[in-house]
């Protein structure tokens, strides 16, 4: 090798160090924005917008004595382990984990939920 093109090809080297690591850390950074890319909502569904009818989950909430009852129900079939919903995420405003249901395909015939939570207040 030629000492130019060893010459060329180390500072190739070295000013790619560089600037690779600050199109990773640039690139995390939008990932923590938002939670988008790994839960979906109504109003993003992601990957899901062309099914939304059979994996948006129906929501209902009913609260009594400081108690919230949220009841959760996915329309999608359940065919055992060939396909099914694996799991209903309860997530608060800021998606900060709060409850999960993961379902047992060789069981649950419906991806059905119930979780109850005392003395939270805001959206989720």
């Amino acid at each position: 090798m030629k000492r130019r093109d060893f010459i060329r090809l180390s500072a190739a080297t070295a000013g790619a160090g560089i600037a690779a690591p600050k199109i990773v850390l640039a690139d995390s950074k939008k990932q923590l924005k938002g939670a988008s890319d790994i839960y979906y909502t109504k109003e993003d569904p992601g990957r899901w917008s062309g099914k939304v009818a059979t994996h948006l989950p129906n929501i209902d909430i009913e609260k009594k004595d400081g108690k919230a009852t949220v009841n959760v129900q996915t329309a999608h079939e359940m065919k055992g382990y060939e396909h099914y919903i694996v799991k209903h995420v309860l997530l608060d405003q800021n998606y900060k984990f709060m409850d999960e249901k993961l379902f047992d395909p060789s069981r649950d015939k419906a991806a059905i939920s119930t979780f109850t939570l005392q003395g939270y207040s805001g959206p989720i």
